[in-house]
């Protein structure tokens, strides 16, 4: 797994040189400006919903465990930040699988073109109609949004213990990067594996899946630039160290 990590690692330092030989930069600009809407809505309802979830974790959860009046501001502010925290970590996760379901039938044509300079020669793997790479891209989405939910919910509440909260929050980031690397493989898998064979091979692959999600991660949090340049680098990485596991 260790190997893997490294090589979704490398793969960025491929990406730009083959965006710019390529010429591919233009061919992602709809998943681009989908980036920034879907970005910017996510923040402005995230700003909005933090101090309300807040307020309530405050009232229904910590007043039952909290009657007294002293201590309530620190109670509060504690529930504001707890609340902000899971209104960021929503929004990532929701960004990112809007991102990936949505930039599906765009994406797909561009990992057809590195494929065909990758190996050569023009494939007669041809992509799936739009419609039906938006489908599989949906699919694909709900069934990582589920399975990331449901892991990510029990290490965040291990995260409200002392010292073990250091671990759970690398812990989720290392869960986040696997789902976001998942979907940043999947356009290249669609050619050449069925739905239930691209899960098993991603499963065996995770290593490649967490270090190219792991990048894809970090752009997030690089304020604007991130949202711009994480699309086109992370798919064309993914795509490069995808098809070279396939090839091998």
């Amino acid at each position: 797994m260790i190997n893997g990590f490294a090589q979704g690692l490398r793969a960025y330092f491929e990406a730009y040189q083959i965006l710019s030989r390529l010429r591919l930069w233009k061919y992602f600009a709809i998943p681009i400006v989908l980036s920034v809407i879907i970005f910017f809505i996510i923040g402005v309802l995230s700003y909005f919903l933090s101090e309300d979830i807040g307020n309530y974790i405050a009232n229904v959860w910590f007043s039952t465990f909290w009657p007294w009046d002293h201590g309530r501001g620190t109670i509060h502010n504690i529930s504001n930040m707890l609340g902000a925290m899971i209104v960021i970590l929503i929004g990532f996760i929701v960004f990112k699988y809007l991102i990936m379901a949505l930039s599906a039938p765009f994406i797909g044509p561009i990992s057809k073109i590195i494929e065909d300079d990758f190996t050569g020669i023009i494939s007669e793997k041809e992509n799936s109609s739009s419609f039906k790479l938006l489908l599989r891209g949906v699919k694909i989405a709900m069934r990582n949004l589920l399975r990331e939910l449901l892991l990510t919910l029990p290490i965040l509440f291990f995260g409200l213990i002392p010292v073990i909260g250091l671990f759970s929050t690398f812990l989720i980031f290392l869960l986040q990067s696997y789902f976001a690397g998942f979907g940043n493989m999947d356009p290249t898998l669609e050619r050449h594996f069925t739905y239930k064979e691209s899960i098993l091979f991603v499963q065996k692959n995770k290593g490649i899946a967490i270090g190219n999600g792991f990048v894809f991660m970090l752009f997030l949090l690089i304020p604007f630039v991130g949202i711009i340049f994480i699309i086109p680098f992370s798919v064309t990485s993914a795509t490069i160290a995808t098809l070279k596991i396939i090839n091998e």
